[in-house]
């Protein structure tokens, strides 16, 4: 294999970092005044982008035991954020989806992502600053399709 350049580790250090708190900010944007735990975040948000789930999946994907995942659930249900009902599959399991409410509140954080981050683009970025971000996303874009 050939050796990797000093300027690639550079960018695959900067790119993770960047991402990774741009992640962390816009996850904070959306749950701003929200009431759920880091937690319960994640486990709404991957219900909102991927859809129905068992409890045992969600603890997989969410690297949390069942117990826990039940208690992060709980509390999702006490927000009415969430709605259970019997798995068309296997009538022993329940899976997990979000309710009207959670639909809307998932609606509500996309619309408050969107708007914080074109707000902060338009008054933090001059004009040629943004388009340098929009040819960087071509080349993010590049990086992920193989």
């Amino acid at each position: 294999m050939d050796e990797i350049s000093e300027s690639a580790l550079r960018a695959s250090q900067d790119v993770r970092t960047v991402v990774g708190r741009l992640r962390r900010r816009l996850r904070e944007v959306a749950s701003e005044g929200a009431g759920l735990t880091p937690s319960q975040t994640a486990v709404f948000t991957r219900l909102a982008k991927e859809g129905d789930s068992s409890a045992s999946v969600l603890a997989a994907a969410e690297g949390v035991r069942p117990q826990s995942m039940a208690t992060i659930l709980a509390a999702l249900d006490g927000h009415g954020l969430i709605e259970r009902r019997p798995d068309p599959e296997d009538g022993r399991r329940q899976l997990i989806t979000l309710s009207a409410a959670g639909r809307e509140r998932a609606a509500g954080d996309r619309a408050a992502r969107v708007e914080w981050l074109a707000r902060r683009l338009q008054e933090d970025f001059t004009e040629r600053e943004r388009q340098t971000l929009i040819e960087a996303a071509a080349l993010l874009e590049r990086l992920v399709e193989r």
